[in-house]
């Protein structure tokens, strides 16, 4: 009886605490349902709507750039689209028939488009963008065929238009898609994936001013990713970037990229007062406009390949021996630390033996007889410059004299890439070639060739601190930023002391007088003793490698004795020995003096100086 009482009462323990099992857990799941409708309700309903929302970049308006007239810009913004594919919204299999017909429509390489979209990236739902620069017709095309191209999609991608830059192409730079390298490194400055940055010139020295800020489009869509109408889009404008002003003077630009022609070298135009620069050209150059075209990798190889070099700025980016130029410096010394009488002279008879070898100056025999330091100057005689340089300057305070021109030094420039030249050293020598500083180094040095080198724009400062009476400003290509809007001036650039020398202003005005006689009764006076004004300089030439190959240099100034420092100019010119050997420095300088001053084009300012006959055909043509 007992037995079957307590069988009777287990299965019913057994359904009480099963129904007490269940309604725990009945609470417990209605508590948790509860919890998320009502208390964490608002959470997970923004949650819902966070994944619901699209986010569409609108990207931003990069700033124009224009020269210092402020006319009409020389970079632009044209109108452009990109294409973007969700790569994780097309089925594995679909993809190679995707990007091919993607390569057809938009005119690429599927190889351009794989390096854009690689492998690793097909489990993204996120838009990659796989081409740029594309026209509203291929657009068209692309909406036509959208049906068999699942996961596709574009925006409109403005595109940097370089309007007949020319020579301006290494000043400007141009701007590229972002490395993962570059990315690395700006991350934390708000830079990301898909950007446009500055590769190279003011396009990177000035990124960030440029770039803007990029606005925002967010809607709201279904499960299928369909836009929901009914739900408001919300916009956020993007900003513009800012125009930036240079100090290039486009005219003077063109006069000094025809004055130097189809001959490879530079030419550094600035205005000494403030270190403005007025023009600033390389050759050969290259067309920027080229990196914006969706083959660019190619091109971009091309010119990387090209023996002449392109891609450099032979004005801040190449140095060379300074060849006589570099007597500037040596009659600087010479009277700064009254090293060797001014009227005392040096008999030059052409050649002069020292250690195991005859050194012979530019004039052979009977050589240039006896001279003093204007003379010298005049007539670049080499073996004055050696004498001296060797047994009264010496070494160490020609090194002394050279940095305190800037010479081995960076100018601090407003462009990337500058480098700084070299001034050798007797430590320097020993150190690294293990050989003592001889005499023969410093003869060498004292006529500017040897170990030294500088680059066209330190040989244009070198030139300014003359003028200046041993100031350098520090030289700049951006007068001005403006408002992208309403053209308001936001900011101007300001002269900046580079460095200031401690000799004399007397010292300095009997350098120029000597440079002016190079031009009045010297080497260069029959290309630069021109009527519109007076000019003041130092031709070089600096030998390379073996015999007879030379660069042709000169550094000059003008108006010799002008009253207003604005007035005054600063032309350094460098044609390299790769050239057929023409010694054309002097004659581009002449026509660029005479451009600037008489305010006519390259071709009035030939007929003017009568130089036609010395210009090919070629560029008589053009």
């Amino acid at each position: 009886m007992n037995n079957s009482r307590n069988n009777d009462e287990k299965p019913q323990r057994r359904i009480i605490i099963t129904q007490v099992i269940f309604a725990a857990l009945f609470a417990l799941y209605a508590g948790r349902l509860f919890a998320i409708q009502i208390l964490d309700g608002e959470l997970y309903r923004s949650r819902a709507d966070d994944i619901s929302k699209r986010a569409l970049t609108l990207p931003a308006q990069r700033g124009e750039i224009f020269d210092r007239n402020y006319e009409s810009p020389i970079v632009f913004n044209t109108d452009s689209f990109a294409v973007f594919i969700a790569p994780a919204e097309v089925k594995r299999d679909k993809m190679p028939e995707i990007l091919n017909s993607l390569s057809e429509i938009l005119n690429t390489s599927r190889e351009q488009i794989d390096k854009k979209l690689p492998v690793e990236y097909y489990h993204l739902y996120r838009p990659v963008e796989i081409a740029s620069n594309i026209q509203y017709s291929t657009i068209a095309i692309l909406a036509e065929n959208l049906d068999t191209l699942p996961g596709v999609s574009w925006q409109s991608k403005p595109v940097r238009n370089y309007r007949d830059t020319g020579s301006l192409a290494h000043v400007i730079g141009y701007v590229g898609d972002i490395t993962r390298d570059e990315l690395t490194v700006l991350y934390n400055r708000g830079y990301k994936q898909g950007d446009v940055i500055g590769k190279a010139g003011i396009e990177r020295q000035y990124d960030e001013l440029m770039r803007g800020k990029e606005g925002r489009e967010i809607r709201t869509v279904d499960v299928r990713g369909r836009l929901d109408r009914e739900r408001e889009i919300i916009r956020e404008a993007p900003e513009a970037g800012k125009n930036l002003v240079l100090t290039i003077d486009g005219a003077i630009q063109t006069l000094a990229e025809k004055a130097l022609g189809e001959r490879i070298g530079s030419v550094v135009v600035m205005r000494p007062a403030s270190g403005e620069i007025l023009a600033m050209v390389s050759y050969p150059w290259y067309d920027p406009g080229i990196f914006s075209s969706n083959d660019s990798g190619v091109e971009y190889q091309a010119l990387v390949n090209d023996t002449n070099k392109p891609l450099l700025n032979r004005a801040i980016q190449s140095s060379y021996p300074p060849g006589s130029t570099f007597k500037i410096v040596m009659t600087t010394g010479i009277l700064g630390e009254e090293a060797f009488p001014e009227e005392k002279t040096v008999d030059c008879q052409g050649e002069m033996s020292y250690g195991d070898r005859i050194w012979r100056c530019h004039i052979r025999r009977p050589g240039h007889g006896r001279v003093n330091l204007q003379r010298a100057m005049a007539q670049s005689c080499d073996i004055y410059f050696w004498v001296v340089g060797r047994d009264n300057l010496g070494v160490e305070r020609i090194v002394s004299y050279a940095k305190d021109y800037g010479l081995g030094e960076l100018t601090g420039i407003d462009m990337p890439g500058e480098i700084s030249g070299f001034i050798p050293t007797p430590q320097w020598k020993e150190r690294r070639l293990r050989e003592r500083w001889q005499g023969g180094d410093t003869m060498n040095m004292s006529i500017g060739q040897g170990f030294t080198l500088v680059t066209p724009l330190q040989m244009a400062n070198m030139v300014a601190m003359t003028v200046n009476n041993g100031v350098i400003y520090k030289p700049h290509v951006l007068k001005e930023v403006r408002d992208p809007v309403n053209g308001a001036i936001e900011s101007v650039a300001r002269r900046e002391i580079l460095h200031e020398s401690e000799l004399d202003d007397e010292i300095f005005e009997t350098v120029r007088n000597n440079m002016r006689s190079v031009v009045s009764a010297g080497t260069a006076q029959f290309p630069l003793n021109i009527k519109t004004v007076e000019i003041a300089g130092k031709t070089g030439t600096s030998e390379v490698g073996l015999h007879d190959r030379w660069h042709s240099w000169f550094a000059a100034y003008a108006p010799y004795n002008g009253d207003d420092p604005e007035e005054k100019i600063v032309v350094s010119i460098i044609v390299e020995a790769s050239n057929p050997w023409e010694w054309w420095a002097p004659y581009a300088s002449a026509i660029i003096f005479q451009g600037i001053f008489a305010r006519q084009t390259y071709e009035e300012a030939i007929t003017a100086l009568n130089f036609q006959y010395l210009i090919p055909a070629r560029e008589r043509r053009e």
